[in-house]
């Protein structure tokens, strides 16, 4: 059976930074509150009305392109992972298609909240797997400010804004994505939600009058979803593929919440040195946070090292993939560090 497996990585986050000492000129919070329940203490915002999701995925994409040396014409398939499109149509996936010259390429956005990048990136590998398709990226994107109401407080603190990308290609034997559980439950839809925008509440004076255009989350009965959920799926993936903690080099959680990732990492038998976690420098990226973790921690990642991804979103949504990963990461990053100096 063909795997597909990720050959390269690409990210991109704004230059501003909102710090927890920012948010408390704006509303009623402090730093030590945000960070003892969160763990963010700052996260990056793209504050150019101008700019939009698609500017920041297309930004990554280009990254990963430099960095696995191929040109745009030869990517087949781009999907995007946003609850923040540019707008409602056309894809994201098409803006990202045309921005980046893929002549070749089709492509859609997958909307599954902070699960998107995982659903996104299973759903990718069911074409490289297929034999149809040699060059799938998957693009988890979001301009979350674009959706954040700044005067609730127990919104603002959690959300930033950024964009990774992946590169799906057929894996080497034993390599690639080898197994998932994913889920969805709609049952607590309201818990998560942005109510106004869809075809159900049209954009109208009152919608905006009722701040129904921004992120709801009912902070409690999220938390204890989530804490399970990602972490029996995590859970169940590694008992399915006869896995324990010491067989796991990386856990890359979602990054929603710190306690959360770190009942997670409990469950699977892991210590938190085997956990991918940056919510402290970006908060939560929604579908950005998994990439933007193969990203930074890209370097240490050497090939055939067990990971498995997890995460948890509104809808609800949740899931966990185990892969095992199919290249050096330091090599990798040397080179495109040579291939840019020489440019320079």
């Amino acid at each position: 059976m063909t795997r597909a497996a990720i050959t390269a990585v690409g990210h991109y986050l704004p230059e501003d930074r909102l710090t927890n000492e920012d948010l408390e000129r704006m509303v009623d919070t402090n730093d030590e509150w945000i960070r003892t329940r969160t763990g963010i203490s700052e996260r990056r915002i793209l504050w150019d009305n101008d700019k939009a999701t698609s500017y920041m995925a297309i930004k990554a994409a280009n990254e990963l392109l430099d960095k696995r040396g191929i040109g745009a014409e030869e990517i087949d398939v781009i999907l995007v992972a946003t609850v923040t499109p540019d707008m409602l149509f056309p894809a994201t996936a098409c803006l990202v298609q045309a921005g980046i010259g893929a002549t070749r390429a089709w492509g859609f956005d997958i909307s599954a909240a902070c699960s998107g990048f995982l659903f996104a990136l299973n759903t990718g590998a069911r074409f490289v797997e297929s034999g149809q398709h040699q060059k799938v990226m998957v693009i988890g994107a979001d301009k979350m400010s674009s959706i954040i109401d700044y005067t609730d407080r127990n919104t603002c603190v959690l959300f930033g804004d950024g964009a990774a990308a992946v590169l799906l290609e057929p894996a080497p034997d034993g390599y690639g994505l080898i197994d998932s559980v994913l889920k969805c439950d709609g049952n607590n839809w309201e818990a998560l939600r942005m109510l106004g925008g869809g075809s159900l509440n049209p954009p109208t004076h009152e919608t905006i009058d009722q701040r129904m255009h921004y992120i709801y989350q009912e902070g409690r009965t999220v938390f204890k979803v989530a804490v399970q959920g990602m972490a029996d799926v995590a859970a169940e993936v590694m008992q399915r593929n006869g896995l324990t903690g010491d067989d796991i080099r990386y856990l890359v959680p979602h990054q929603a919440n710190e306690r959360i990732i770190g009942a997670t990492a409990r469950r699977m038998g892991i210590t938190m040195e085997k956990v991918m976690l940056n919510i402290s420098r970006y908060g939560n990226t929604t579908a950005a946070t998994i990439p933007l973790c193969l990203h930074d921690w890209e370097r240490q990642l050497h090939r055939g090292d067990n990971l498995v991804l997890a995460a948890f979103g509104g809808g609800f949504t949740w899931g966990a993939t185990y892969l095992k990963w199919a290249y050096d990461g330091a090599d990798v990053a040397a080179e495109a560090e040579a291939e840019m100096a020489t440019e320079a």
